[in-house]
């Protein structure tokens, strides 16, 4: 059998790591001297990053808050991707309206515990702007702005560290603290060195939904797939799962999301679970959810209606 040739987005995705250790090399000799531009230049190497890998359409900036319908406003995120229909006319305010936005990012050069923490906190208000969508499986577990944390390292170095553990460990944690429905989980986070964490769905629990012979389990999952540096390249990753979430609120991107997929550029990881009641379904979702199974989610579907809903 002929050995499967590498793929070229893989050793692209590896150079883009390079770029960005050395980049992080950069700032930590700044920091001591202005601490200020250093983290601020943290923030531009990410909105480079994603502005030369979304598609054009999407525009990139950085710094402001999003205001919901109702008015209230969100904490001030360092990256926002915004949607094709958002207005010229808004774009030199540091207000961003909510529904314009598709994806918002905390960007930190160091990651530390507290920053986990506080992105969930933030994850929660961010996704509460938006009205809670009904009608499908897929609507009512996904809120449609797109949250997560991105950094350049982490300060976990010491010969005896664990890091991925740590990451974890302080995810899951704040992720019971403060998420009360699967919706608000943090969507994603990228450490560039160490590993990508990314939120996954199950609209039932399968094993349990075959047990029962096909009866309701009384329980969704939420999950966080790692993909870390050991396994695979934490950036491409990123792309990869960015592009997959973007696509199911924007069809157009549907085809390249599809492209990452097929060429692995997510790759394998490790999955951390949690289950939810199924009184967080609307009665109609439920009744239909629980009426019998529903098909996997195959890629090129897209169905609101699969079992479940991975993104790579």
């Amino acid at each position: 059998m002929t050995d499967r040739i590498p793929h070229d987005l893989h050793e692209w995705m590896q150079q883009l790591q390079v770029d960005m250790a050395m980049h992080y090399d950069q700032i930590r000799k700044r920091s001591k001297e202005d601490p200020g531009t250093a983290g601020d230049q943290g923030e531009t190497d990410w909105a480079e990053l994603l502005s030369e890998w979304l598609p054009p359409t999407l525009q990139v900036v950085t710094k402001g808050r999003i205001i919901g319908p109702d008015g209230t406003v969100s904490p001030q995120v360092d990256v926002l991707v915004l949607k094709d229909i958002y207005p010229k006319g808004m774009l030199r305010r540091k207000l961003y309206l909510s529904d314009g936005v598709a994806a918002a990012f905390e960007c930190k050069t160091t990651l530390r515990g507290r920053h986990i923490t506080e992105a969930i906190e933030t994850s929660v208000k961010i996704k509460r702007l938006s009205q809670k969508r009904d009608g499908s499986p897929y609507a009512e577990l996904h809120a449609p702005i797109i949250y997560g944390l991105l950094a350049h390292s982490h300060n976990w170095v010491q010969d005896n560290s664990r890091p991925e553990e740590n990451v974890t460990t302080r995810l899951l944690e704040a992720d019971r603290q403060f998420v009360n429905h699967p919706r608000d989980c943090l969507d994603l986070l990228c450490v560039a060195d160490l590993g990508m964490w990314a939120s996954w769905k199950y609209t039932y629990n399968l094993p349990s939904y075959i047990t029962t012979k096909f009866g309701m389990a009384e329980t969704a999952e939420s999950l966080y797939a790692l993909s870390s540096a050991q396994r695979n390249r934490p950036i491409g990753s990123l792309i990869a799962y960015l592009s997959s979430r973007l696509a199911w609120e924007i069809s157009s991107l549907r085809s390249l999301a599809d492209y990452y997929s097929r060429v692995s550029l997510f790759g394998g990881g490790t999955a951390y679970k949690r289950s939810w009641p199924s009184s967080i379904y609307s009665d109609p979702v439920r009744r239909r959810v629980e009426g019998g199974p529903l098909p996997p989610q195959i890629r090129g579907e897209w169905n609101e209606w699969s079992s479940s809903f991975s993104y790579f």
